[in-house]
Formats: C-alpha cells, sequence, structure tokens
C-alpha cells in the first residue's frame, strides 16, 4: 500500500496532537480516520491545516498510542467506559477488544466478572452477542447487556414464555414464545436490542390462513433464513423458515408420522451440507430423536432415534446434541457428561460413548440443569452442575475445566464475541469468561 509519511495535526477538544497518515491507516476503513483517504490508502488532499475533534482529548491520546503501538494502556484516572465509549465514536472497539483480550481459546480462558440478574432462579438462555455483548431470558423477559455489559431496557413480553432467543445482528434480537390458550399469539418477533421495541412479528400460514403457534428452538442460516420449531393447534408441527430480509414465511417441514420435529429443543444450520440440525431430546419427549432436513429436496436425508433402545443404554438420557461438520459426526452428551459420537456417514446411528469424561459416577446432580455442548474454533465444549469441560484434539481430550463457586449450576452458556457467558440456576448470576492477551516476548 502507498501510504504517505504526511504529518497529520489534530485539535481535540483544545489539545494538540500529531500523527502520521500511517499510524492513522491502522485504525482501518471502518474507523473516523478512513474517510481521509482514497481507495489507494493515500492521504487525500485538504487545506485544512489542523482537524478539530470536540470530544475527550485524554482518551484521543490514549487510542492514539494504541493505533502507533498496538498495546492500550488505560491510566487508573480514566474510567474503561469512558475509553470504550470514546472508542465508539472513532469506529476503534474491534482494536480496544484486541488489545484488552487475546484470541479466543477455551484452553485459556479466565473469568472477567460476574452479572447477578434480578429474577433469581428463572434464566433459562443466555446467547453471546456477534459484538461482545448478551441477552438472557428469565421467564417472560429477556434481558440486553451491550459489550460492556451495560443493561439495556428489557424486553418485555406480557407474560408469555420465551423459548429460545438469538441475534440477527448486534441490533436485533429475535424472540420465540408460546402461544396462550385463548388468546392466541405467540410465535417470534424481531426486536431492537437497544430499546426493546417490537420491530416484527412473523407468521405462520397454514391452507392459506394464519395461524398462532408457540415458537421452539431458533437457527439461522448464511443466506439470512430463519427457522423455528413450530407447534400449531391444527397440523401445524415442524419446522418454518421465514426470509430475514422481509419477514415473510417461504416453506414449511411438517413432521412426520411417528417422528418429532415441532417439539425440537435444538435446531443447527450446517453451513457445508446446507442441512439443519433438529435434535428432540428427553425430558421434553419421552424418547429422543435427532436428524438432518434438506430443505431443498424436502426430506430426511440422516436420522438417529433411541426408540426400541435397551432400558439400560445411555441412548435414553440424550440431553444434548451438535453436529461437527469437519468430523462427519454428530456429539451428543448424557446427564453423567458422557460424550457419543455418530457417524453422519452410517446411516445404522449408533451412537459410540466415552465414559474418560465422566465426571458424576452415577450421581444425578441435585439441580435438574442439563448438560449443554457448543462447538468454537475446533473446541468442544460440555456444561456439567456448576464445570464447563474442554475438549481439543481429533480424538476430542478433556483439557481443561472452567468453574466459578457461585450462583449454582450452569443452566447454559454460549460462545460469541471472544467472550463464554455461563449462565447459573440457582441465583440467575452469569459469568463473562475471556481471553488475556498472550505474553510479550
Amino acid at each position: 500500500m502507498g501510504i504517505q509519511k504526511d504529518k497529520v495535526r489534530f485539535n481535540v477538544g483544545g489539545r494538540i496532537f500529531e500523527t502520521t497518515a500511517t499510524t492513522l491507516a491502522n485504525a482501518g476503513r471502518n474507523s473516523i480516520f478512513g474517510a481521509m483517504f482514497d481507495e489507494n490508502w493515500t492521504l487525500k488532499a485538504d487545506n485544512s491545516e489542523e482537524y478539530f475533534i470536540d470530544r475527550n482529548p485524554d482518551c484521543f491520546a490514549i487510542l492514539l498510542d494504541l493505533l502507533r503501538t498496538g498495546d492500550l494502556y488505560i491510566p487508573v484516572n480514566i474510567p474503561e467506559k469512558l475509553i470504550y465509549r470514546e472508542a465508539l465514536f472513532y469506529g476503534l472497539l474491534d482494536h480496544v477488544r484486541s488489545a484488552k483480550w487475546g484470541p479466543f481459546d477455551g484452553n485459556r480462558l479466565r473469568p472477567s466478572r460476574s452479572i447477578t440478574g434480578r429474577a433469581p432462579g428463572d434464566g433459562t438462555a443466555i446467547r453471546a452477542g456477534p459484538d461482545g455483548g448478551c441477552c438472557v431470558a428469565d421467564g417472560s423477559m429477556v434481558h440486553v447487556y451491550d459489550w460492556m455489559l451495560d443493561e439495556h431496557a428489557p424486553i418485555t413480553l406480557d407474560y408469555q414464555r420465551v423459548n429460545d432467543v438469538g441475534w440477527i445482528d448486534s441490533h436485533s434480537i429475535l424472540i420465540s414464545v408460546c402461544e396462550r390458550l385463548g388468546r392466541g399469539d405467540g410465535g417470534m418477533g424481531l426486536f431492537s436490542s437497544s430499546t426493546g421495541e417490537l420491530r416484527y412479528k412473523f407468521q405462520v400460514n397454514h391452507e392459506n390462513q394464519v395461524k398462532s403457534f408457540t415458537a421452539g428452538a431458533l437457527s439461522f442460516s448464511s443466506d439470512y433464513k430463519i427457522f423455528s420449531s413450530c407447534k400449531g393447534r391444527s397440523n401445524e408441527y415442524g419446522i418454518g423458515v421465514w426470509d430475514q430480509v422481509t419477514g415473510k414465511q417461504i416453506d414449511f417441514f411438517y413432521e412426520p408420522l411417528g417422528w418429532s420435529l415441532g417439539d425440537a429443543d435444538k435446531l443447527q444450520w450446517l453451513h457445508g451440507s446446507n442441512c439443519l440440525l433438529v435434535a428432540s431430546l428427553f425430558p421434553r419427549k419421552d424418547n429422543c430423536y435427532i436428524s438432518l432436513l434438506d430443505f431443498r429436496e424436502k426430506k430426511m436425508v440422516w436420522s438417529w432415534s433411541d426408540i426400541g433402545a435397551p432400558m439400560t443404554g445411555d441412548e435414553k438420557r440424550v440431553r444434548d446434541a451438535i453436529a461437527m461438520e469437519e468430523n462427519s459426526s454428530i456429539c451428543v452428551v448424557n446427564e453423567y457428561d458422557d460424550l457419543g459420537f455418530m457417524d453422519l456417514r452410517s446411516t445404522a446411528g449408533s451412537v459410540r460413548w466415552s465414559s474418560r469424561s465422566r465426571l458424576m459416577k452415577g450421581k444425578m446432580p441435585e439441580e435438574t440443569c442439563y448438560p449443554k455442548l457448543a462447538l468454537h474454533e475446533g473446541q468442544l465444549f460440555s456444561s456439567m452442575n456448576d464445570c464447563i469441560s474442554v475438549f481439543c484434539g481429533p480424538d476430542w481430550v478433556l483439557t481443561s475445566r472452567l468453574r466459578r463457586s457461585y450462583g449454582g449450576s450452569i443452566c447454559d452458556f454460549s460462545i460469541g464475541g471472544d467472550r463464554l457467558f455461563a449462565l447459573h440456576s440457582e441465583e440467575n448470576v452469569f459469568d463473562i469468561w475471556e481471553t488475556p492477551p498472550p505474553p510479550i516476548i
């Protein structure tokens, strides 16, 4: 890149700063400084001797030093939230986050802080946002936190129980709720993450009629489709598909006889195979059903169920499932934190259990918090009681455990924005885990 070494002068809140075009180019195209360069990263000609910015000069000095050195040093007399606010103005939040946190690594995660919710014992789901924030569902409310972990206006669903939540982007949250008997409603709504305002309500059409329904598990595809498990009063059991841009229903996969889709606990879009993982698990159902749906051909291309399995088999106790496309397999977990694997290339669908991760030694936890699974950047995560286990390598070896002593069992966790969020059931506390930057040698 032909970057000129021209000197640039700023007047920020009455203080004069001088730097170079090379330093400013480190801010990137999406920063406030990006507009000062042409498409070849050459500083645009300007007759101004200096640029005036009516902002905090102390924070500007810290952020300018970050662009020069890549290191972030915040003096004790300057609140971090003030730096974050100014970084947001300049478009430098990603630079601040990169300097403050290292690349996400489950084996290097360290507890950052804990936040107590306002409805003890009711926390049901937590979802990491794309920018480092999160949202927490408890009962009929969703509490939204930005990446500075300041709480925004809560989203209240008029006493409708929240089943799942998901981030469309950093500004929009999708919420699925139960239908209320006698009043209809239910379904899915798109809300502003900052104000809690309802922006759009999604509908199910069955036989050319709009139907009230209960929306369950959610998932999203890279081509802007929304998937949700659906239960209606007639025959609207299955998986609905909506266009994320227009909000219109574009498809519906009806539940086959003898199978379960509408009661799904988990949906996962597989980008490589363009299929949807649908898992209906115990205790929501008496039996477990896991399948892959191909919406292009409108058929189930792979399936597994514990129907007919021996009563003593661990298959009866599958609590969560996750597809691992790189390994062409599905990982499942039971209430003893045993991992099981199924080969997607085989139609036999048998589970190969591994007990090397057994923690409970046959004892059930006192709280009914069932294990959850997550896959992130080649690492497998599994929660159990107040602990999250990390597995790595081709054989998924247990490499570390994340544990905090406060809040009781972990009822849900989520990874995103270079953070891991763990929601505890007992006190509705959620922990934030971050990877520290690597040491400078």
